[in-house]
């Protein structure tokens, strides 16, 4: 419990200090939203229309410890603001309508990848010399070497335009409302599977060759040894022993992947057009929305922090060695 308690304290000051960035950066920056929005507008706003924005979008001109203590207030009852480019929907929504896909994406892609590139590097390892341990290394290390955006290109050109097998934008069939259907779920299974794919593709090398290096190292422990000189089932101990013990720093990158997946997809979202928190991120980048852009860096931010405090208590349980020291 000590541990966990620490631990909580680290990530809850290391939450406050993306906080404090995410307020102090924008205003650091040269502009500001209201001053962008009276340019677009042609000078027709009048003064007291641009003195309610500045006070909408926390710009007035309070001092900025007031500012501050204002943003902590709405950030911890959940408002972010007013998007700009999306005017008037709040911040909130905008994410919230859009980061339901972005986990479908990511978290399909990252437990597929997990657990076939984890079981390919467990085979491997345990028989070393093989085809699947001579093979399918330096393969997968070939395609992971390639930029998420180009073999996503390359995915959606060749299955989508020139063979016509799968769709090349959104996340279901255009006319479609998101209902509970089989032709709804089909849908948006037909057009993940592509992003998806090429996101398996590149990372799962990394998986596969992370889980053979720890799995030939523990192979070589001395309980392993023990195992089977008691006669074990090779089965037994390479899954029960060897594996469970190897598997431990593959929890810690899996958090730390399960963190990122919030803005971890943003390319291959803008290639395929798909809906989600990183494609979101680039139109507000284009449109210079600080809010929209605010929110988003906060929840990638609180995301990663949450996934590597779970993986923390994940930690504690899988190896007695932390609950001891």
């Amino acid at each position: 419990m000590r541990f966990i308690v620490r631990r909580l304290a680290f990530y809850l000051l290391a939450f406050w200090v993306s906080i404090t960035l995410n307020f102090l950066l924008p205003r650091f920056m040269p502009g500001d939203p209201v001053t962008r929005m009276f340019a677009q507008a042609a000078n027709k706003m009048q003064p007291h229309q641009i003195e309610q924005l500045r006070q909408l979008f926390g710009l007035d001109e309070r001092p900025i410890w007031q500012q501050y203590l204002t943003y902590v207030h709405n950030i911890f009852t959940g408002q972010m603001g007013v998007s700009i480019s999306r005017f008037p929907t709040p911040v909130s929504e905008v994410i919230g309508s859009q980061i339901g896909w972005t986990l479908l994406l990511g978290g399909t892609a990252l437990v597929i990848a997990v657990v076939i590139g984890n079981l390919l590097g467990i085979l491997a390892a345990w028989r070393r010399g093989g085809v699947l341990d001579s093979v399918f290394p330096p393969i997968l290390v070939f395609v992971g070497s390639f930029p998420y955006f180009w073999l996503a290109m390359a995915a959606l050109y060749l299955f989508g335009v020139v063979l016509g097998w799968f769709p090349i934008r959104h996340a279901f069939d255009a006319g479609m409302t998101p209902e509970l259907s089989w032709t709804f779920f089909s849908s948006v299974a037909t057009h993940l599977f592509l992003p998806a794919l090429t996101i398996v593709l590149v990372s799962i090398g990394g998986w596969m060759l992370g889980m053979r290096n720890t799995m030939i190292a523990t192979t070589a422990e001395d309980y392993i040894l023990m195992a089977e000189a008691k006669g074990l089932t090779n089965n037994r101990i390479m899954f029960r022993y060897a594996a469970r013990n190897a598997m431990l720093p593959s929890v810690t990158a899996f958090g730390m992947s399960f963190g990122f997946i919030v803005g971890g997809a943003l390319l291959t979202e803008v290639v395929f057009a798909y809906p989600g928190v990183g494609y979101q991120l680039l139109a507000a980048v284009q449109g210079l929305d600080y809010p929209l852009m605010q929110g988003i860096f906060l929840t990638i931010t609180a995301a990663v922090l949450v996934a590597n405090f779970i993986v923390d208590i994940v930690y504690v349980r899988l190896d007695p060695r932390v609950r001891v020291s």
